[in-house]
């Protein structure tokens, strides 16, 4: 069979407030919507996966969808869902695979059981929809927001997606509803009488809809994992200069601090926590001192070398906590910039990066001004 995964990512997401469109927003180190392309892409009864967005994010789109296997080239959305999920339809129609899967772009927890069991539906029914069973009360509001009556949860059931459908059923059930307004496809598919399988949901599959969410969607991702730690040091003594780079950033000092690259300790200690973590050896395995190639090179590359690696092992970084060890040049004062810099090499929440500072109390060659010490651990997450 040809199955095809249609995935709606054209909304605004207003009411995950400020910032970008919700389905872009970062989630344990990931766009959200990645995590959803991801979920179709990897699975083996999933032939091609295309995405319907708003015209305005091909950029967040195009970042958010590199290097992924399966996808079709992106199709525009409409004023409505309904409206996007006809133009993606239309869209594959012109190759039409035999059954198509529709999936909220912001449900990125989407398990490979429940795609399998979707398409296991359609061999004996036309439409297949994932959905939970009610199982607490329900009751009706009075106007004065108190409560009311009990409503009988018999037979009623939280909708999810994917709903999944025989592709030439459910286009031409969305071509005759053109100008009507339903709630999902479902409703678009019982309006044309095509019968609907119920397909037992799954509560981690949480769509996005609030600030809110995200941070729950983040703690599912993180429970009952393989949690590994690494940890980092590194050491750099002071030479000619008037700044040092730490963590990424440029902090103006009297000295430079000497090494084959950009000399950064923090940047240095953070990629061999990470490398530990996963096993991967250590900076000077993956970029040798003694290749021209580094001479001079800035310390993000090797950062984010480190956490390709870590994602390709499967891992997803936690958190990192930095110190940095010194007498001068004062720390406090650019701690945010790092932080911030960190967490963008690491895609990562800056509220998962920590940098701190201390001082020897003029003990060791720390305490006699000779050079910085950083000392890093990370926190990764496997599965």
């Amino acid at each position: 069979m040809n199955v095809a995964a249609l995935i709606v990512a054209a909304g605004r997401g207003n009411r995950a407030g400020p910032g970008a469109p919700k389905q872009y927003r970062q989630l344990a180190g990931e766009p959200v919507l990645r995590r959803t392309l991801s979920a179709f892409a990897a699975h083996p009864l999933i032939s091609s996966v295309m995405a319907v967005i708003h015209e305005d994010d091909r950029e967040a789109y195009g970042v958010a969808s590199a290097g992924l296997a399966k996808l079709l080239d992106p199709c525009p959305g409409g004023a409505t869902r309904q409206a996007s999920v006809r133009a993606g339809l239309e869209r594959l129609a012109a190759s039409p695979p035999d059954y198509v899967l529709i999936h909220d772009g912001a449900r990125p927890l989407v398990s490979a059981r429940l795609i399998a069991d979707c398409v296991s539906a359609l061999a004996e029914h036309a439409g297949a929809l994932a959905a939970l069973a009610v199982t607490d009360t329900i009751r009706r509001a009075t106007a004065e927001g108190l409560a009311g009556e009990t409503v009988d949860r018999t037979g009623l059931w939280r909708a999810q997606t994917p709903q999944a459908f025989r592709f030439g059923a459910i286009l031409d059930a969305h071509r005759r509803a053109s100008g009507d307004d339903y709630t999902d496809d479902v409703a678009v598919a019982a309006a044309a009488c095509i019968d609907i399988a119920m397909v037992e949901g799954d509560e981690d599959n949480i769509k996005i809809t609030s600030a809110e969410d995200i941070r729950r969607a983040e703690r599912i991702i993180m429970r009952g994992g393989d949690v590994r730690t690494g940890t980092g040091f590194d050491v750099h003594r002071f030479g000619p200069g008037d700044h040092v780079w730490l963590c990424g950033v440029k902090v103006p000092h009297a000295f430079g601090l000497v090494g084959h690259s950009d000399a950064d300790a923090g940047l240095h200690a953070i990629t061999d926590a990470i490398l530990g973590a996963i096993g991967a050896g250590d900076i000077g395995q993956h970029f040798p001192p003694s290749d021209p190639k580094w001479k001079g090179a800035r310390s993000d590359i090797f950062l984010a070398h480190a956490a390709a690696l870590a994602r390709d092992a499967g891992a997803r970084i936690s958190n990192v906590d930095l110190t940095l060890i010194c007498e001068q040049p004062k720390i406090g004062p650019h701690v945010s910039a790092m932080r911030k810099r960190i967490a963008d090499i690491l895609s990562l929440d800056v509220a998962r990066v920590s940098v701190k500072a201390t001082t020897t109390e003029g003990l060791g060659f720390t305490g006699r001004g000779e050079g910085i010490a950083a000392q890093a651990l990370a926190t990764l997450i496997f599965g």
